[in-house]
């Protein structure tokens, strides 16, 4: 394989994680323009990469804001900076800056997207942010493809406190007692679902139509 065709395929690669992360934002109602979402490739290389044709990971770094809807349901969303990261190891000093970047502007969730790794030193800085700041990492390559979009793989819906009171009441049952799904589940780092988030998973049915079953976070 040429140089060329790396570049290329590495570019491609690269677009495919910056949709699915657009997908991903917008599904957990956050503001994305329809053109980002119908970008294709040759658009992308255009935007995103130099007269070489490597790509500025700089430029694929945005800021959103929730949807009114998701406002409505979930008040204390907050903004979002999702950061694409250039360095191929990530050390303590870029994530401090990350942190900083959110915190001065008062950003309230950060999506950190990097290419290889990331230190311990740097993971360890993660917890010590205050409660109101939530970060999340991601690996270029987990991204490549929107698992949510796999055939098997049904809908989920993050239910907000109204919602979850309601349906521990009208079954009677305690958080205890919910079938679960664990942080680490790729749903449930997609949905970005914290510790008590609960799911509502909707399945279609040969006999039944459509029937919903319900997962708590772990």
């Amino acid at each position: 394989m040429s140089s060329n065709d790396e570049l290329n395929r590495q570019v491609s690669k690269l677009f495919r994680t910056y949709k699915t992360v657009k997908e991903m934002c917008k599904d957990r109602g956050y503001l994305i323009s329809d053109l980002d979402l119908q970008m294709t490739l040759q658009e992308f290389k255009s935007k995103h990469c130099d007269s070489m044709g490597n790509p500025v990971r700089k430029t694929l770094s945005f800021k959103t804001t929730p949807t009114e809807e998701s406002l409505e349901k979930f008040p204390n969303m907050g903004e979002l900076w999702v950061e694409f990261n250039d360095e191929m190891n990530v050390g303590i000093k870029t994530m401090k800056n990350f942190i900083i970047h959110l915190t001065e502007n008062k950003i309230t969730n950060g999506i950190f997207i990097y290419q290889l790794g990331i230190t311990s030193s740097a993971m360890k800085l993660i917890p010590t942010v205050s409660k109101d700041l939530v970060i999340e990492c991601f690996h270029e390559t987990n991204l490549i493809v929107n698992i949510t979009k796999h055939v098997l793989v049904p809908k989920h819906l993050k239910l907000n406190q109204d919602e979850k009171t309601e349906l521990l009441k009208t079954y009677r049952l305690k958080e205890s007692q919910l079938p679960r799904i664990q942080k680490s589940d790729p749903i449930a780092l997609y949905l970005g679902l914290k510790r008590g988030d609960v799911v509502k998973i909707i399945r279609n049915s040969e006999t039944s139509g459509r029937y919903a079953s319900y997962r708590i976070c772990l």
